[in-house]
């Protein structure tokens, strides 16, 4: 070790930086644990930045022809000059024992950007969607995701309360890239790049999840998880962690001389007082479901008491007090068949004024028409039937539905006037009676129709299974065919299904309505869409910041390329998956339209169901990373790129501050700027008269002075010193 060590002052003696790399290197060596998750970090990630204006002494990659089908140069170079009137740039390569230097046409060089550079980030605002009032808005963040972490840790450290990632999978189908190149499923290093990838970005985020209370959730299949399993552990040892298996697609994917997969993983670590909650929104009638058919027990009528395993079909909810739907759901026992008793289709009248049960009618005969059903005055008459109009029968006979109603175990769910049946009929199931009955549940109270309110104590709720079966969850009904339907004719590979993101989420954050979420692998937006329904159901103000890029798929590029188009070029920017898929499908989610401007097709299901095209009561604005200088950061010349950062640290809500105050002080909703100390005093006078006010951002060289008008300001506002605090915290969070 000392003989490494004095090779290493050495090398730094004779070049700096050479002998840093080698110092870094040998750090890392010597640091790794003797048990546990051991691979090779390899040289820092790097990212090209083809919108980044050319500049001198930038990192830059010469591009190929246009239309040439090869791989780029790997090799980095750097602007020794610009020679603006021949748009040309002077570059030396970087790292070569010769010196080679290049003239070369600035339209043939992008800027690269190395994970172990110091950067100063900002953002332009490329566009918004309002209607959510004065709820906070979600953020789309276009740009690396690296990057835009190290950003979001000026704005949000130890702010986050839960994250959701699902990143790539490491399949070998050119579904990721590591320095630009995709990671195929020949490259021997394929699963240490995957790791040293996540890793650099686990640690960010370990820094902005709040440690007193929150979550993290990745989602990952069979070819990383037992390598993500043992990073997570590493990475995070003070979490509380468990995987769960999932099923999203009961069909399966085949591969030769394999078993089918079905299913995927999901981790979830939770911190400091973080509690596993309800899988789903009990509160709320769950939406009637539709799942593929299922085998049942053979038996006809069921007249017994406990009708738990009757043949029934499980709903997807089960944790909880949670009201099932009384309709069987097999076709193999609708009415009619073997399996469907002739005793099991009766009308249950529900009162159309009130929506209330009001009676129970006899069984009709196989051969018997349900409109010859005896009519009830001020009711309707509500059958067992499927959307499709099919006539199924009921999950027990009318005297065992009677006992359980009389007793508040059924009621009448919310109306669903465009279904045949106006009406969804529910009931507890046996085991929550049998909680009630044996005070594992305690009765609250009972509701006007006089169903009954009940709950479980914290010790006793009733926790998620490590096992999820729900039709809900079927990434290609509630993936595919949903974003489908936001935004036609275009595609993305295997979105996830909204409503697993959204119950994944809710376990943790159905009390926190003003949680703030982050998902920087957003891919197509499934995530800020399942927080938009989470507000929804609850009349939250949750805010989600979306993280990704703006990568065209392998296959569209060699289609770009053929004619002619590069990275940079406004064709080839418009197909990646930022601006053709994660843009539009949040526009569309919000607005109900496409982006064609038509109304969306379609209903969301499950717990809460209503019209695609109704969009949501929210709002959302869309940002691009720009990397800044720190001269120009220093001396105000960037603070139109710097100005929604601050905003997103004041909470992302209502009005913000883009151009510097002539009057030397301005104020927004959540936030006060005071970029001229001399007028300290009408600024403190102004903020006295605003309420909600979090942050306060005073620009100054001078810490007295700052400290001196920092103890005037109002309590509970946050004094941020501009810019010392952003150029401080990139200084030491950008180091590797």
């Amino acid at each position: 070790m000392s003989r490494l060590t004095d090779l290493i002052a050495q090398t730094k003696a004779k070049d700096a930086q050479l002998g840093a790399d080698m110092e870094r290197e040998f750090k890392v060596l010597s640091s790794r644990l003797p048990f546990g998750l051991n691979f090779e970090r390899h040289s820092p990630e790097a990212v090209e930045l083809p919108l980044r204006p050319i500049r001198k002494g930038d990192k830059v990659r010469v591009l190929t022809p246009r239309g040439s089908p090869k791989k780029g140069d790997p090799r980095l170079w750097q602007v020794k000059a610009i020679q603006k009137a021949k748009k040309m740039a002077d570059i030396e390569l970087l790292g070569g024992t010769d010196t080679e230097a290049l003239s070369v046409a600035l339209d043939d060089l992008v800027v690269v950007a190395e994970f172990r550079d110091t950067i100063y980030p900002g953002l332009i605002s490329t566009g918004k969607v309002e209607r959510g009032g004065e709820k906070p808005f979600h953020t789309v963040i276009n740009g690396e995701n690296f990057h835009v972490l190290k950003a979001l840790t000026y704005t949000h450290r130890g702010r986050v309360d839960a994250i959701y990632i699902d990143p790539p999978y490491n399949s070998g189908a050119k579904d990721w890239k590591y320095n630009n190149d995709y990671v195929e499923g020949d490259d021997l290093y394929r699963h240490s790049k995957w790791l040293a990838m996540m890793e650099r970005r686990l640690l960010i985020a370990r820094e902005l999840l709040n440690p007193v209370n929150s979550v993290l959730i990745v989602s990952i299949d069979e070819k990383e998880y037992l390598r993500l399993g043992m990073l997570l552990q590493q990475t995070f040892p003070d979490a509380s962690m468990q995987m769960i298996s999932t099923l999203i697609n009961s069909k399966g994917t085949g591969r030769a001389n394999e078993f089918r997969r079905v299913d995927e993983y999901i981790y979830f670590l939770w911190f400091g007082a973080a509690k596993l909650g309800r899988l789903s929104n009990s509160s709320s009638p769950a939406a009637e479901l539709e799942p593929d058919d299922l085998p049942e027990a053979e038996g006809g009528d069921v007249d017994q008491e406990d009708f738990d395993d009757d043949g029934s079909e499980a709903e997807e909810v089960v944790i909880g007090l949670d009201w099932q739907t009384f309709r069987r759901r097999d076709l193999a026992s609708r009415r009619g068949t073997k399996k469907g008793g002739p005793r099991q289709f009766y009308p249950i009248y529900v009162n159309v004024d009130t929506g209330y049960i009001e009676a129970v009618g006899d069984p009709l005969p196989h051969d018997m028409l349900r409109t010859s059903a005896p009519a009830r005055k001020g009711c309707v008459a509500v059958f067992p039937m499927r959307k499709d109009g099919t006539e199924m029968n009921w999950s027990a006979i009318a005297p065992t539905f009677i006992k359980r109603w009389k007793d508040g175990y059924a009621r009448a769910g919310k109306a669903t006037p465009d279904q045949p049946q106006k009406y969804i009929i529910q009931y507890l199931k046996a085991g929550s009676i049998k909680d009630i009955e044996e005070g594992r549940a305690t009765v609250t109270g009972r509701n006007p129709d006089g169903s009954l309110v009940a709950e479980y104590p914290e010790a006793m709720s009733k926790t998620p299974t490590t096992q999820w079966a729900f039709k809900s969850h079927n990434a290609e009904h509630y993936g595919t065919g949903i974003l489908t339907a936001l935004i036609p004719g275009r595609t993305f590979p295997y979105p996830k299904s909204i409503h697993a993101v959204e119950d994944a989420l809710r376990i943790f954050v159905s009390e926190k309505t003003d949680a703030v979420i982050l998902d920087f692998f957003s891919g197509s937006g499934t995530t800020v869409h399942a927080v938009m329904r989470l507000n929804h159901q609850d009349g939250g103000r949750r805010q989600c910041i979306s993280v990704t890029n703006n990568e065209v798929a392998a296959i569209e590029q060699a289609v770009l390329r053929k004619k002619g188009l590069r990275p940079g070029d406004a064709e080839w920017e418009r197909h990646g998956i930022c601006d053709y898929i994660t843009k539009p499908r949040v526009a569309a989610a919000i607005t109900g339209r496409t982006p064609e401007g038509e109304p969306i097709k379609g209903y969301y299901k499950f717990i809460d169901e209503f019209p695609m095209a109704a969009g949501f009561e929210e709002n959302a604005e869309f940002f691009t990373l720009t990397y800044e200088t720190r001269t120009a950061v220093n001396h105000n010349l960037a603070y139109a790129r710097i100005a929604p950062l601050l905003w997103l640290r004041a909470g992302a809500s209502g009005e913000r501050i883009d151009m510097l105050p002539a009057e030397g002080w301005a104020i927004a909703d959540a936030y006060g700027l005071l970029t001229e100390v001399d007028q300290a005093t009408p600024f403190i006078n102004a903020l006295n008269k605003v309420k909600g006010l979090r942050v306060v951002y005073i620009v100054t060289d001078d810490d007295r002075r700052f400290q001196s008008i920092a103890k005037r300001l109002p309590d509970g506002v946050e004094p941020v010193r501009l810019y010392e605090s952003y150029l401080t915290n990139f200084s030491f969070a950008n180091g590797e």
